[in-house]
């Protein structure tokens, strides 16, 4: 049984391949056209999927899209009576409605065929189910609550349930225009960042800051029954809909907070202006009133559904920090959520939707790594260099390994290229940049030498999994860096470059059995220095992380990094010579 996952026409568009209830490939079309959070179809992943299954478009049974224009079309039609949406709001939904009628069609024209060929069954799937499958089919949890929030998909932006075995059982579902991942989105535009994804800038920027706007934010959003509720007199998306463009694939999006968010916070940050203590105070308090709602929310569900067992999913549940704070306000105990569990990953939820909830296939997947993606042999890396002038040097693995770790010791920055990519969007260990911990500068020498960006943003440490408790207030698995923690005060010192300012890490535990290959380079460093712990943040520069080995060195030689490894090749900045192409 071949079941194709696709996410297409929203942002962090994907495509994953499901065989006989295994994922054998998962990517994100970013990564082949190098548009972050490109938002049309996914033509490049589902080729490279269907490559990967060594299977044709003919050999799909099933196609299951995270998208379906008739879920909850009464409610549409209720909003549009009562509300009377712009016409171009309107014409903006139905654009995107009639692109998913023509989905045979384009899947043909993807993979060079015809309709005719496809014999697939497609099915249109209601946005907020392919996320809850996301959390819960490939968790490791027999029973669990889940969880779904987000900006919004189908005209819902949260939606609770529960799993049991193959079958989910649904709750509360939080219908348009109420949106927490709208009020954090809001925000994010009004204090400057304008690229589509940016929301992550405001979490890294609220520890900066105090909550001295928290009682506004209250009055913006509330609690209400076992959901929440905006006040509407802060936005115009309700009334105009939201100006969301991608006709080139990058979702552009506009702000939509009304004259009323002005009056209430100030006048909105110019993208370029300097960024001051009171917008670090209104990160602080759009991060603490979400922080709240998620606990309001999450709480209601455990009174709803009792279990240890919470699968989290949506755009929402990429804020790790209010994600780490969990188990100290719910009575949950166990936390699974999911790498992609943004829409890129609704492709992959989506895929096992069909498979376990509609088909009643038993579950035997586990989703505990994050490698799904290309992988190139050392024949290809070498090429790759040679063609840019390069004559690395060659290293057997632990020699590899201690020339790395001397380089880290050194200062030096590293790139490090191995076995398949990452899926979603977080590099974790093989499509990296790594640093030394210890070093005070060194989140400095990269925000500013290589990634070209602001200084407040933190980088992750990678740690053996092992050794999660001896440097962190809890001891449990984080592999996706999908939860921030406190780092114990007697080790922040040791480890200044990934301790953020509020004494905190967002950790990736690294498993000797999901990559083997990096824990070997932790353990060696950890061997060197007693310190288990590298720094880690993704290998690009204003850019999708890198897939191919060209696109690593090329990054390399625009920017000040000092190595970069590929595969078995290491090569340094002093073999670069002039005339090396970029």
């Amino acid at each position: 049984m071949n079941i194709l996952g696709i996410n297409a026409y929203h942002g962090d568009a994907s495509a994953c391949l499901v065989q006989d209830g295994q994922l054998i490939a998962a990517v994100e079309e970013e990564r082949f056209n190098r548009v972050k959070h490109w938002a049309g179809f996914p033509a490049e992943s589902i080729r490279y999927c269907l490559k990967v299954g060594g299977i044709s478009v003919a050999d799909l049974d099933r196609v299951a899209v995270s998208f379906n224009p008739k879920a909850n079309l009464n409610r549409k039609l209720l909003f549009t009576l009562q509300q009377r949406p712009s016409l171009s709001s309107l014409l903006d939904r139905f654009n995107k409605q009639s692109k998913s009628t023509s989905l045979k069609q384009q899947l043909a024209e993807a993979c060079h065929s015809t309709p005719e060929e496809i014999r697939a069954t497609i099915h249109n799937l209601e946005h907020h189910t392919t996320h809850l499958a996301s959390a819960f089919f490939i968790s490791p949890f027999e029973k669990a609550a889940i969880l779904s929030i987000d900006g919004m998909g189908d005209f819902v932006s949260t939606l609770a349930a529960a799993g049991e075995g193959n079958h989910l059982e649904y709750f509360d579902r939080t219908h348009y225009p109420h949106s927490i991942g709208y009020l954090y989105n809001a925000i994010t535009l009004y204090l400057g960042f304008p690229a589509y994804g940016d929301e992550y800038k405001v979490m890294g920027l609220a520890p900066y800051g105090e909550p001295e706007y928290l009682e506004a934010f209250r009055r913006i959003i509330y609690p209400k029954g076992d959901s929440f509720e905006l006040n509407l007199d802060y936005f115009t998306h309700h009334e105009q809909g939201i100006a969301m463009k991608w006709e080139d694939g990058a979702p552009i999006v506009e702000p939509f907070h009304s004259p009323e968010l002005e009056k209430l916070l100030g006048p909105a940050r110019h993208s370029k202006s300097e960024v001051t203590q009171k917008h670090q105070n209104i990160a602080a308090s759009v991060q603490a009133v979400t922080e709240e709602i998620v606990f309001h929310l999450i709480n209601r569900l455990s009174d709803r559904y009792k279990s240890d067992n919470l699968c989290l999913a949506g755009g929402v549940a990429m804020n790790s920090v209010a994600n780490g704070k969990i188990t100290q306000n719910t009575p949950f105990k166990n936390i699974y959520i999911p790498v992609g569990a943004a829409d890129n990953g609704t492709s992959i939820g989506a895929a096992f939707f069909i498979w376990n909830h509609l088909l009643k296939q038993p579950r035997h997947f586990v989703l505990d790594h994050a490698y799904w993606g290309s992988e190139f042999t050392d024949e290809e890396c070498l090429l790759a260099l040679q063609s840019h002038d390069l004559q690395p040097q060659i290293r057997e693995r632990e020699a590899l390994l201690n020339h790395v770790v001397d380089a880290l010791c050194e200062g030096k920055v590293v790139g490090w290229f191995q076995g398949r990519m990452e899926f979603a969007a977080r590099a974790l260990g093989n499509r990296s940049l790594l640093a030394d911990p210890r070093r005070a500068d060194m989140r400095d020498i990269i925000n500013l030498k290589i990634k070209f960006r602001e200084k407040f943003r933190p980088f992750a440490p990678s740690i053996l999994e092992e050794r999660v408790g001896e440097f962190f207030e809890v001891d449990e698995p984080a592999p996706f860096m999908e939860k921030v923690f406190k780092i114990r005060p007697e080790k922040r010192e040791q480890i200044p470059a990934v301790t953020h300012v509020d004494g905190t890490g967002r950790l990736q535990s690294v498993s000797r059995q999901t990559n083997p290959l990096y824990w070997d380079l932790i353990n060696t460093f950890a061997q060197r220095t007693g310190i288990p712990i590298v720094l880690n943040t993704s290998l690009n520069e204003n850019e999708p992380i890198v897939r191919t080995p060209t696109e690593a060195i090329q990054c390399f030689l625009r920017t000040h990094m000092d190595a970069l490894v590929l595969g078995s090749y290491y090569v340094e900045r002093k073999d670069i010579k002039s005339e090396s192409k970029v």
